[in-house]
């Protein structure tokens, strides 16, 4: 990710589904973190599917998040966010609001997977200002208005779209002309988007959500940044904000989304530390 202009990373949690395996994931992501210049923000993604072993008794596991996962993991600092997966056959509503009731309880940030499948209800989740609210290729007009009101983001995953076949792409222009900041990231997973190019990110972006290229960075850089909470240290080059640079062999702007499937990016600065980039050598 680095080599590709990759300086601040979100990692989720989410594939183990135990109390147990959930921490392990997050130290796993504290670890990793501590060797590699960059910034990682990690967030407990508990409630990401319901357990085989849960099924037909979702509240139990409800529960299991709300009163084992976020605590421990607040109590362990293994965590900046809780995150859910709202949507039909994964949790309600009323499972989100619950889960956030517990991460707010316990000093933690929130945010949340909506309408990746189906539309998801934004309104009951939106009282507790969610930092961002991920995928919404499924969103409704009025919940879109109320999204606009606040300093929540929505952050567009075409990434997962793209992998997954799909003819449909997040709704960029209806939430940009709505007043709604929009982010973009990988969604990089081994399920759904299996990439870790963000300048091919963006190049989807432009062709199938018909974003320009300024409006695609400043969705990768600053817009990122507030998905983040972390606008006051990332996301654009001020005086005091923290030395996260990437470096690409272009001669305009626009030619980074241009160049799809490949690597323009000629070095990045991560908190003050060069990383070259593989494909820099190519290209000279």
């Amino acid at each position: 990710m680095g080599e590709q202009g990759t300086t601040t990373v979100e990692a989720k949690s989410g594939y183990g589904l135990t109390v147990e395996s959930e921490l392990k994931s997050l130290q796993a992501i504290r670890d990793a973190s501590t060797r590699w210049p960059g910034t990682v923000v990690a967030t407990l993604l508990g409630a990401h599917v319901v357990p085989n072993e849960f099924q037909g008794r979702l509240p139990a596991y409800v529960e299991i998040v709300c009163k084992e996962m976020i605590p421990q993991a607040a109590k362990r600092n293994l965590a900046y966010f809780v995150d859910v997966f709202a949507e039909r056959g994964a949790f309600s509503a009323e499972d989100t609001e619950k889960i956030f009731d517990a991460a707010v309880a316990h000093g933690l940030g929130v945010r949340a997977h909506v309408g990746q499948l189906s539309e998801t209800s934004l309104r009951p989740l939106l009282r507790f200002n969610p930092a961002s609210l991920d995928h919404m290729d499924h969103v409704n007009e009025s919940d879109i208005s109320q999204v606009a009101k606040r300093n929540t983001v929505a952050t567009l995953l075409p990434g997962a779209n793209y992998f997954l076949g799909l003819s449909e792409f997040p709704p960029a222009r209806k939430l940009i002309e709505s007043g709604v900041a929009v982010a973009l990231a990988t969604d990089y997973n081994p399920g759904s988007s299996p990439t870790c190019s963000i300048p091919f990110v963006l190049s989807l972006a432009c062709t199938h959500m018909k974003m320009s290229p300024a409006e695609t960075i400043s969705a990768a850089t600053i817009n990122g940044a507030w998905a983040l909470r972390m606008q006051e240290r990332k996301g654009s080059v001020q005086p005091g904000k923290d030395a996260d640079l990437a470096v690409f062999e272009t001669e305009d702007y626009r030619e980074i989304p241009y160049w799809f499937a490949s690597n323009r990016c000629a070095f990045t600065v991560l908190s003050g530390v060069m990383v070259a980039s593989a494909g820099s050598a190519e290209l000279r």
